[in-house]
């Protein structure tokens, strides 16, 4: 699912803020910050920050590196941030595939 938001991308004392560009059930997709160091399979904690009042932690692995993007896969979200990240892509599921019985 395409959306702006806004990400705070942290391990350890490093955290940086990033764009995210696409997010999935499975992992999303930001814009790479200055000074980001990281590599595949290293394991960051990210906040979402979406529209007003939607706030999404989750714990994800780098799947891949780009010049300019990073793409993370969820490895934990928390119970309590589960059911807020389902409905956000559902949402966007159906307005953009019909229901067809």
């Amino acid at each position: 699912m395409p959306i702006q938001s806004t990400a705070l991308i942290s391990r350890g004392l490093d955290s940086w803020s990033s764009e995210i560009l696409d997010i999935s059930a499975t992992g999303l997709c930001a814009a790479r910050p200055p000074g980001w160091n990281g590599k595949v399979d290293d394991i960051f904690n990210i906040d979402m920050l979406i529209g007003d009042s939607l706030d999404i932690h989750v714990v994800a692995r780098v799947a891949r590196i780009a010049d300019d993007e990073i793409g993370f896969a969820y490895s934990r979200i928390p119970d309590d941030k589960q059911v807020p990240l389902w409905t956000l892509l559902g949402r966007y599921a159906d307005s953009n595939e019909p229901y067809v019985p």
